[in-house]
């Protein structure tokens, strides 16, 4: 088998945009007819330049080349340049492409991917999902409310969740970490105890945070959700700052947990051998790809550190990031959106789902789904916003802050 040619879906997602504004999907297909999807998670340029990335990367270092080749496709993309350090841009084309020449090999050998990297460890995963709106609640009052929070809460652990992630500590600034507000912190103890008091021990609560706070103000909001015994505390302060990790870590009594905006197995294992992290979050679309992230998933293992894969993104990084947790002795749980998403899960066929707070191994060949080429096509992305993005203004100090979750669309 070589790799032929390459064809790059921008994606734009309907309100209200959970998953982010768009999703880069690539699909590949080998001189011999086979054809591979893979997801590239990656924000720090548009969606034009994107493109111009995966091509070159694609071109520079995978045309023509077997898919089997994921080792030595790596180091040419890792090394590219004379780099052999991590560059989020270039290992965000490149995990995505790696990933599609999984589903690639999985189809040609008619195995599941998870099949080809280790084997079924476990049958099913345990699912988690961030707390949405429901259809009865007002949007602008949502994020701040902890009533609301907590309704939303008690129907999701209705529908078989074991695990709520809460993001109430906003906001996120490009000015770096700060020193939260009294406002964050009242209103991030008020919704775990209203959280808390709706579902009981029936899920456990993670405490989303995404680099918002410096050490010190880390641990002053530490120390405040402790009595709710959050699962986890996510991304507490900047991930440019990997060695300060293991100063939240030792002073809060709450597993730090963090990944999302990582690359490669340098970058994680740094956390690992300081101990400033003992859950990683790796999102395959961004890490390296599959093989990489076995590798990351490996280190975690010896140093005593779960797995969670991170999803913010479209269903073709979910499907990688399902089987590589089949493989996985210390996986955590995975990250879904809701049950599967409203528009994510007619994008591959509502081929893979939550059920009952737990996703199944997939049998199906390759990543297992039925990618929808015409549906991705009739949604294009012609804006200008990036997948995500930060504001500019300050933690506010006398007026409070709010934070509308995860770069929704308008209605």
């Amino acid at each position: 088998m070589k790799l032929q040619d390459l064809e790059i879906f921008v994606i734009g997602t309907p309100p209200p945009g959970w998953g982010g504004r768009y999703w880069i999907v690539v699909k590949l297909t080998t001189a011999c007819g086979i054809i591979g999807y893979g997801e590239v998670y990656a924000a720090s340029v548009g969606p034009v330049a994107m493109r111009a990335v995966i091509e070159d990367v694609f071109t520079r270092h995978m045309l023509g080349e077997n898919p089997e080749n994921a080792e030595l496709m790596f180091r040419r993309a890792y090394s590219s340049g004379f780099t052999q350090r991590p560059d989020l841009t270039v290992m965000g084309a490149f995990s995505g492409l790696e990933i599609a020449c999984w589903d690639i090999l999985g189809k040609a050998r008619d195995r599941p991917v998870w099949a080809l990297m280790g084997g079924r460890m476990n049958d099913r995963l345990r699912a988690y999902t961030y707390l949405y709106p429901l259809p009865q609640h007002d949007k602008s009052v949502f994020w701040t409310s902890p009533d609301m929070q907590a309704e939303s809460a008690l129907h999701y652990v209705e529908l078989g969740f074991t695990a709520l992630k809460l993001d109430p500590a906003g906001p996120y600034t490009l000015r770096g970490g700060h020193q939260p507000a009294m406002w964050d912190i009242d209103l991030s103890v008020r919704m775990l105890k209203s959280i808390r008091a709706a579902v009981g021990n029936r899920a456990d609560l993670l405490f989303g945070t995404h680099g918002q706070f410096t050490p010190g103000g880390a641990i002053r909001l530490g120390a405040a959700i402790e009595p709710y015994q959050p699962l986890w505390f996510e991304e507490p302060i900047p991930p440019d700052n990997l060695l300060d990790f293991a100063q939240v870590a030792q002073a809060v009594r709450i597993p730090i947990a963090t990944g999302e905006r990582l690359t490669t197995k340098a970058e994680f294992g740094t956390l690992l051998r300081t101990g400033g992290a003992s859950i990683l979050q790796p999102a395959t679309g961004r890490s390296g790809g599959l093989w990489e992230t076995k590798k990351i998933s490996a280190l975690a293992e010896a140093f005593g550190a779960q797995v969670a894969p991170h999803l913010y993104a479209g269903p073709v990084e979910w499907a990688a990031n399902i089987h590589l947790g089949v493989t996985l002795p210390n996986l955590l749980m995975v990250e879904c959106i809701q049950e599967g998403g409203d528009f994510h899960l007619p994008l591959i066929g509502h081929s893979i789902r939550v059920e009952e707070g737990y996703v199944r191994a997939p049998e199906a060949a390759g990543l297992g789904i039925d990618f929808d080429e015409a549906r991705a096509r009739n949604h294009p992305y012609d804006e200008t916003a990036l997948h995500l993005e930060m504001r500019e203004e300050p933690c506010d100090y006398q007026k409070g802050n709010d934070f509308e979750g995860g770069a929704p669309r308008n209605d």
